[in-house]
């Protein structure tokens, strides 16, 4: 940020009942604020570019000129009119680098006033809370005029007349026009402020204005944004929506689990809730978890791959695990180490460290583990180079071999015998059309297309529903959906077994997204919220065992649809709004 954007801005919060104050600089349309790329009537980067090539080319003068002197015991002091001129230049550049770059004791003696009275200063007032936003979250949040959003199209498919909202107060004007002028930084409203929803209203009303884009219909109302400071989501300027529909109840290891789904997939939910009803009447689904461990893989280099290979022999020898393992436990009394798998490439050393993590989905858990680790190694291993705490091996938010070989989080298999009567009733199709169909759809059509992981129908719109539903984080979506979907025909043919086998869902029930109100909600209804204290990490499993089940309804009932032909005709009917959506345009 430039020298002249930045406008004198002293925030100071005193403690008792005095009240925060801060001097701001506003920028209407009178002020012009002198910036140091003004110097010259010359567009930016051409101005950078004479101000550099002056600043370097007198420095070379004058040192060449310098050196002369002292080679001819010629006095220092003694310049020329062409040394005068070039240091005055080299002044003048230096000045204006400095200025440039942000330095503001620079510009402030020169750009700053003697007149006190043309700088306004705003009070702001301070709220009834005396701590800090975030730090009482139980506290009630004061009511505050909400600010106008202007209309700037009139909204489609809302035929309600619009709800006028008063203009904003005096004070929340003052801080709106010096947002939009970069006096205040739209990050810093909830510090200097002290109250998250009021933060939140003046960012959005300053982005309105400086794109000149309107928000509304994007809601504002009705949202804790105490609950998200410095965990789930930064300049926040309202909220979306998105519907909530139950499937179920699943019949799922002889419980019954009513699951919520957030999308906006017509026909998703309906789909699901069929498969829960074709597996609860033919008696429900058991699942079994295979494995349950977080990963993380650092990177590491060495000068040699020798030196690397050694300390992969160091890290697998069965002799040093005890150590290793105490180094990395004492991160969390959760996090537990349970394996260390290493791959040499050239000089560099991947280190994939697998532990259990409670009810937390864990990688900020096995992150911390990790770093541990790594400073104790570097006493044996001093020419090791910590190149990252994440070098792909892990592998996050990425469709990797490794996670569909080796699991990541809870490996979970889940299965059901759907009777034959059921599949002819409910599902309208039958067992030798399902069985075919997987084989050349789910197996064949997805080894023909390369598919990693991707041996299903859709078992990713199932995870991203429960997901979004229940705090998780959308984006481990790609790892989480893995899932080879199996069917076949028993009971001489009668009966159907179908199974989905996912090794790496990443859950968690506490930490992140899980906290919000909604999410938190969901978490509850489907008897897993927080953590459990009785059986640390049995919540976060019953969790995965859900997703599982879950994906095992959506299969089947999919695959059926297009067994009996139904998929057009049923997205047709489900999953095309009935509203004119031809006359909409950007705000």
């Amino acid at each position: 940020m430039d020298g002249g954007r930045r406008g004198s801005v002293m925030g100071h919060t005193s403690k008792g009942d005095k009240p925060m104050k801060m001097k701001v600089k506003f920028v209407d349309e009178e002020t012009k604020v002198v910036k140091a790329s003004d110097a010259l009537p010359l567009p930016l980067y051409l101005t950078n570019a004479v101000f550099f090539t002056l600043f370097f080319s007198v420095v070379y003068f004058l040192l060449t000129s310098w050196r002369e002197k002292i080679r001819n015991d010629t006095p220092l002091h003694i310049v020329s009119l062409g040394e005068i001129v070039a240091i005055l230049v080299l002044v003048a550049s230096f000045v204006y680098l400095l200025g440039f770059f942000g330095i503001d004791f620079v510009q402030s003696p020169i750009l700053q006033t003697t007149d006190d009275e043309e700088e306004e200063e705003i009070i702001l007032k301070e709220d009834a809370r005396k701590v800090p936003c975030g730090q009482a979250l139980d506290c009630p949040i004061p009511q505050i005029t909400p600010i106008a959003s202007p209309r700037v199209a009139q909204k489609v498919f809302d035929e309600k007349p619009a709800i006028e909202i008063p203009p904003p107060t005096a004070e929340d004007e003052e801080i709106i026009k010096a947002v939009v002028a970069g006096t205040i930084p739209s990050y810093s409203l909830e510090s200097k402020l002290g109250d998250c929803k009021r933060a939140a209203s003046i960012r959005r009303e300053a982005l309105q204005r400086t794109t000149g884009k309107s928000l509304e219909g994007l809601p504002l109302e009705g949202f804790d944004y105490e609950s998200i400071l410095g965990q789930c989501c930064e300049m926040p300027v309202g909220y979306i929506t998105i519907p909530v529909g139950i499937a179920g109840p699943l019949m799922l290891d002889g419980r019954e689990f009513s699951v919520p789904m957030a999308t906006t997939e017509g026909c998703l939910v309906a789909s699901t809730n069929r498969g829960c009803k074709a597996i609860n009447l033919s008696g429900g689904a058991s699942s079994v978890l295979l494995k349950d461990g977080m990963t993380r893989a650092p990177v590491v280099r060495f000068n040699s791959a020798k030196r690397a290979a050694e300390l992969k022999f160091f890290m697998e020898d069965p002799d040093n695990y005890e150590t290793i393992s105490m180094v990395f436990n004492k991160s969390s009394r959760f996090g537990r180490l349970q394996t260390v798998k290493c791959a040499v490439a050239g000089k560099n050393l991947y280190m994939r460290f697998c532990c259990s993590t409670g009810d937390a989905m864990g990688m900020n858990m096995v992150s911390k583990g990790v770093q541990n680790v790594l400073d104790f190694l570097q006493n044996d291993f001093p020419d090791m180079d910590v190149i990252g705490i994440s070098g792909n091996y892990c592998s996050d938010k990425k469709p990797a071999a490794v996670n569909w070989i080796e699991g990541r989080g809870k490996s979970v298999v889940c299965e059901a015998v759907i009777k034959g009567d059921i599949v002819t009733k409910v599902l309208k199709t039958n067992v030798a059309a399902l069985v075919e169909l997987n084989m050349l759809k789910n197996l064949t059509g997805s080894a023909i297309a390369g598919a990693l992981g991707g041996f299903n129908a859709h078992a990713s719109n199932i995870v991203s529903a429960v997901y979004l539903a229940t705090g998780q984080d959308p984006a481990q979506n790609i790892e989480s959906s893995h899932c080879i979907s199996m069917m076949e025909a028993i009971n001489d043919g009668k009966d159907l077994h179908v199974s989905v086998t996912m090794p790496s869902i990443e859950v968690g029930t506490v930490g992140g997204g899980t906290q919000l109100a909604s999410q938190s909600a969901c978490l509850n209804l489907l008897g897993v919220k927080g953590a459990n204290r009785e059986a640390p990490g049995s919540n976060a499993r019953q969790l995965a065992s859900v997703v599982a089940g879950s994906v095992l309804a959506g299969e089947l009932s999919l695959m059926s649809a297009i067994a009996a032909g139904q998929l057009v005709k049923s997205h047709m009917k489900y999953n095309r709004s009935s509203k004119d959506v031809t006359t909409v345009a950007s705000a």
